[in-house]
């Protein structure tokens, strides 16, 4: 036999705590992501809410010790943009670096979503996609934006060559 359907407060307090965690989980999927803002400068001003700005961010490649990608892009202000309501331009460039002594903890894929950013509400996303060229042993990286309905043609890309000496180890 079935237990009865909880009603009264247990319910709302369970759809509650569900909520709490899944914004937790989004939370922590999003800080995994995060980059670190290098500097800013306006391109607009506004006299409600944050200037139109292009950002310059570095990310650090999570599987890849000493590079460095720097990635500019525009940011939306005004109100919208400082209620985060604004959809950011899809333009963006990138320039990535070794910063210190490449080396590999573990083979790389052929091609491997790097990072991922939020640069609308809800449908928009800023990516930075790694690829091996093993030939030149040389790392590409590639960052564009895409939509749930459109992507964009716009894009950037970048090569950081690894000395010879060490080779890129593929999956």
């Amino acid at each position: 036999m079935r237990s009865p359907r909880p009603s009264g407060p247990t319910r709302p307090l369970r759809l509650a705590s569900f909520g709490a965690a899944a914004l937790a989980l989004t939370a922590s999927a999003c800080m995994a992501a995060s980059a670190e803002e290098i500097g800013e400068v306006s391109t607009v001003f506004k006299f409600i809410g944050p200037n139109h700005k292009i950002v310059v961010d570095a990310y650090d490649d999570p599987a890849v010790n000493g590079v460095t990608c720097y990635v500019s892009r525009a940011r939306t202000g005004g109100i919208k943009g400082g209620l985060g309501l604004a959809e950011d331009k899809s333009e963006a460039s990138i320039a990535c670096r070794a910063v210190g002594p490449i080396s590999f903890p573990k083979p790389l894929p052929k091609q491997e979503e790097v990072f991922s950013e939020r640069s609308s509400l809800v449908f928009k996303r800023l990516r930075v996609v790694r690829m091996v060229d093993a030939k030149r042993n040389t790392l590409v990286y590639l960052t564009y934006s895409d939509r749930v309905i459109e992507g964009s043609p716009q894009n950037s890309v970048t090569a950081v060559p690894v000395d010879r000496a060490t080779v890129i180890p593929v999956k």
